[in-house]
């Protein structure tokens, strides 16, 4: 006969109770029972309320049944085989949903774009920044010592004979030169003067004391430039570590102005240097 409350046989109808009071019997808690079963306490307060779902699988139940009733002197073998146990609920299986194949080669080309697209955001103002500069690089104004001749055509001579024509180019050298800028050259400094030496080669910027640019250029090494009093207002001085600078026939120590191995300094009414905080 079954309960109609439990849908356990009448055999094993109020096991939990009975599990409870064997244990109240033994004089144990659920605490001290699991640990001499090794399971948490809610796994024995689960099994004394008969609360299956709250352990598992029938197997798990049964298990645990098992080895409680034995614990507490119970039939345990007969209390695990005949104790009704709800069937574990099956998993639902969700079925995937089919991409199709051009679906998926038309998501990876988007990826891709994307990627390619990114790439080109990044790297192509960085290309043209870079080409700029490069470019920009040529313009630098160069010193000619001396002239350089540069061979062009003269004129075209044309002469006819019978139907053809015949064009010779008569070359005709051109020469191209730029005076030296004013103080600038090897000439030794005089008293008073600011000399600035370079040993290696050095971008400069020398501007006058109202502003104006006196000199902006590639210096190579060798060099020297000479300026008299009053006639310098700035300077940066490009590779400071190969520069050397005399004020007054004495040396002057470039340290206080260098700062990224760049020289900035500024000439007061005295000739004396001050730094420039940039």
């Amino acid at each position: 006969m079954t309960s109609l409350e439990t849908g356990m046989p009448e055999t094993v109808r109020g096991i939990g109770e009975r599990l409870r009071q064997a244990r109240v019997r033994a004089g144990i808690t659920p605490a001290e029972a699991g640990a001499k079963l090794k399971m948490p306490t809610h796994v024995i307060e689960a099994l004394e309320r008969e609360d299956w779902s709250k352990i598992g699988a029938p197997v798990f139940v049964r298990g645990h049944l098992r080895s409680y009733a034995k614990l507490l002197g119970l039939p345990a073998d007969a209390i695990a085989a005949n104790v009704a146990v709800p069937a574990a609920k099956a998993a639902e299986l969700v079925p995937r949903t089919y991409t199709p194949r051009m679906q998926r080669v038309a998501e990876q080309a988007g990826r891709r774009l994307v990627y390619v697209l990114i790439t080109a955001t990044i790297a192509v103002p960085v290309w043209l920044a870079t080409r700029s500069h490069l470019d920009g690089g040529a313009n630098d104004a160069v010193s000619l010592d001396g002239g350089a001749a540069v061979t062009l055509p003269k004129a075209v001579d044309t002469s006819a004979a019978g139907d053809a024509t015949q064009v010779r180019a008569q070359p005709e050298p051109l020469v191209a030169s730029i005076a030296p800028l004013p103080q600038r050259g090897s000439a030794m400094a005089a008293a008073g003067d600011l000399a600035v030496t370079f040993s290696g080669e050095s971008w400069v910027r020398v501007t006058a004391p109202d502003g104006s640019i006196i000199e902006q250029a590639l210096v190579q090494p060798g060099q020297q430039r000479v300026f008299k009093p009053g006639q310098l207002g700035q300077a940066v001085l490009g590779n400071a570590q190969a520069i050397s600078v005399q004020y007054q026939g004495r040396p002057v120590d470039l340290a206080p102005y260098i700062r990224a191995n760049v020289a900035r300094f500024t000439v007061s009414s005295d000739g004396s240097l001050q730094p420039v905080d940039r």
